[in-house]
């Protein structure tokens, strides 16, 4: 018989929950682009392949987690601000791509695999509650 300790439980928690957020992230990521493929019809295809958006989906699935966490301990009512902030902030490149030959297609399809990823972390970690590293006021 395994005993388990809280520590366990707890990382086992968070790495399922990074799990099924990467794994929705990178489902519903690989439809966004290809449908965004479809209506990228003389563009350059930014972002739209395999090798550029999977990769990028879990670096924003594991920044997303640690920064969700570092907020949620540190300062749980930043998170109501600092979350959407976040998320215009990453819209920022994706926008500039319409400078470089990419469509408004391309760029809508980008943003909204931002939305996804951010709409995974948020879905993964609304309940997750780290320890305070001091004590609670």
């Amino acid at each position: 018989m395994t005993v388990t300790t809280p520590s366990t439980t707890s990382a086992r928690t968070i790495a399922l929950r990074l799990g099924v957020a990467a794994m929705i992230a990178l489902v519903a990521n690989a439809a966004i682009a290809l449908a965004t493929s479809q209506f990228d019809d003389g563009g350059i295809g930014a972002g739209l392949a395999p090798t550029e958006y999977l990769p990028l989906t879990l670096i924003g699935i594991v920044l997303g987690a640690v920064g969700w966490t570092l907020l949620a301990r540190y300062a749980p009512r930043a998170l109501r601000v600092v979350v959407p902030v976040a998320l215009v902030l990453t819209w920022i490149p994706d926008v500039l791509l319409l400078n470089t030959g990419a469509t408004p297609g391309n760029v809508i399809g980008l943003m909204a695999m931002h939305v996804v990823v951010t709409i995974a972390v948020v879905a993964a970690f609304r309940g997750h509650r780290p320890e305070s590293a001091s004590p609670a006021r």
